[in-house]
């Protein structure tokens, strides 16, 4: 995971290649179809295959901020076609549209996108932006009943949005099986053809006009960035800005001591939020802490890093002492691993004397092993956490509350393996897309609590994104007392929607105000 951190959400993709596979070749039924016939697709008797085109429509109104939103839902599917315009697949959507806005142009849509690659829209949908969230505690854990229920931070009153499942997620299936996987799985192929259907879509409902954001998490945002460029570029249609949750490190190269040394600020999150810290840091708070983290991080622990074993003995000891302090290790196991102790080590043994592991992607999540003994955890705590909220919530809520029957598995995670990683320039893109577009803003977001993509890697593409320095004001990093979905604790839901609703009035141009530098 360190060459592009990937969330847990891609590596729990492969548990189900083998049960989906063949499901996921099966032919659809006619590709086109009469607007009146599509309307009845997705109704009509239950079906293990999904149409090429379908949509049920529904209403609904959520209190947001104090202010009743009335809105429309659109459930449904729409074509992925080939460069010959044959339809090979399928995605399914589902679109958010405030009904008591009659203008359509200066009403901004929002796109959204998870990651994996194999996940599936599910995770910001009914957890982050969508008017409807999970039934979890305050900290994010799973209630019974399992469900939906309101959003009240929702940003549907700023913005209309859609939540899209690429292929072979969510309800979205291969249709044509002759199709070359490679058309769709891939860091580029998977950036063309979500292009393509992003075009269609935006022209079926009439938004060329409307501003455009982007948001992906994890591997979304390696999507979304390739996608800013692509979008501009060959197919014309221009952002007002970029929203990436939990980024990966969008092909940006950063390896031996920096690669090393970056994950420390998030041990000490980590150490501080289970209270392992030495006294005088644990009754700290924790911003200046990190801050005191972050800076011994780049101006004194990769240099030591870069001396390798030609480090003196006293400065190695020092660091390890210094590290040690940071982190809620021992010295003697920083020694043992030459200073830089790898994350799956942490996560086994912060806690390793009180019988508990930490979550990966959220190292708040507590597990139990089967020994103390060992170099990483039997399994990822917060990940099963996260699967027994949301697997009962979005299949109750897509099939029994939007009505959208289908006899289709819903693929929180689905077989798009053997994925091609090579030429990842989604960084660039997204730089080159900025410099030829003065409206495009970014806006970063990460919990600290994230093991996966941390906090402070995310800071690291942030500043490594534009080396010249010219476009820093047009972007921003914020953190939460979370992890990698830092929505799914209450208090951070209310305060990363909060920054995304004034991202989106900030990064929407008053009237009169031209594109230009």
């Amino acid at each position: 995971m360190k060459k592009i951190q990937l969330s847990a959400v891609l590596l729990a993709s492969l548990w189900l290649v083998g049960a989906q596979a063949q499901e996921a070749a099966r032919p659809a039924e006619a590709a086109a179809s009469p607007p009146a016939e599509r309307a009845k697709a997705a109704s009509a008797p239950a079906e293990r295959q999904v149409a090429a085109e379908s949509a049920v429509h529904s209403t609904g109104q959520v209190t947001i901020k104090g202010k009743s939103v009335p809105y429309k839902v659109t459930a449904g599917t729409q074509p992925v076609w080939d460069k010959d315009g044959k339809v090979v697949a399928s995605l399914f959507y589902t679109y958010y549209q405030r009904s008591d806005v009659a203008n359509k142009d200066t009403r901004p849509l929002v796109m959204s996108f998870n990651g994996g690659p194999g996940s599936a829209s599910v995770w910001m949908h009914i957890a982050y932006t969508g008017p409807k969230m999970l039934n979890i505690d305050a900290e994010g854990y799973p209630l019974q009943p399992y469900g939906v229920r309101d959003n009240p931070h929702s940003i549907l009153d700023v913005a209309d949005i859609v939540f899209i499942d690429p292929v072979n997620t969510g309800f979205s299936r291969i249709l044509d099986p002759k199709t070359d996987r490679k058309f769709f799985f891939g860091v580029n192929a998977d950036i063309s053809y979500l292009a393509e259907w992003l075009g269609a879509f935006v022209s079926r409902n009439g938004r060329w006009q409307s501003p455009k954001y982007l948001i992906g998490e994890s591997y979304g945002t390696n999507r979304v960035s390739g996608l800013a460029k692509e979008l501009q570029n060959n197919h014309w249609m221009y952002l007002n800005g970029v929203i990436l949750v939990s980024p990966t490190g969008l092909g940006i190269k950063r390896e031996g001591p920096v690669r090393d040394a970056l994950s420390l600020p998030y041990y000490a999150a980590t150490a501080w939020h289970h209270k392992v810290l030495p006294v005088d840091l644990q009754q700290r708070d924790l911003a200046p802490v990190l801050a005191e983290v972050e800076a011994f991080t780049l101006n004194e622990f990769i240099p030591a890093l870069a001396k390798g074993g030609f480090i003196e003995p006293d400065q190695r000891k020092a660091m390890a002492a210094k590290i040690a302090r940071y982190s809620g290790l021992s010295e003697t196991t920083v020694l043992q691993h030459n200073l830089a102790v790898p994350p799956s080590y942490f996560w086994k043994d912060l806690l390793r004397t009180r019988g508990q592991t930490v979550g990966r992607l959220d190292s708040r999540y507590l597990g139990i092993d089967r020994m103390e003994a060992g170099s990483s955890p039997d399994y990822n705590a917060e990940l099963t956490s996260w699967l027994h909220s949301f697997t009962p919530a979005i299949n109750h809520y897509l099939r029994e509350t939007l009505k959208y029957k289908t006899d289709l598995k819903y693929n929180l995670f689905g077989p798009v393996h053997p994925w091609d990683n090579s030429d990842d320039q989604t960084g660039e893109n997204l730089r080159l897309a900025m410099a030829q577009n003065p409206y495009l803003r970014l806006l970063v977001q990460s919990g600290y609590y994230d093991g996966a993509t941390t906090y402070f890697d995310a800071k690291y593409t942030m500043w490594q994104l534009d080396p010249s320095g010219r476009m820093k004001d047009r972007m921003d990093f914020k953190g939460y007392r979370s992890g990698h979905m830092m929505y799914l604790r209450s208090e951070d839901l209310a305060t990363s929607n909060e920054h995304l609703r004034e991202f989106i009035k900030k990064a929407t141009p008053a009237p009169g105000q031209a594109a230009k530098y």
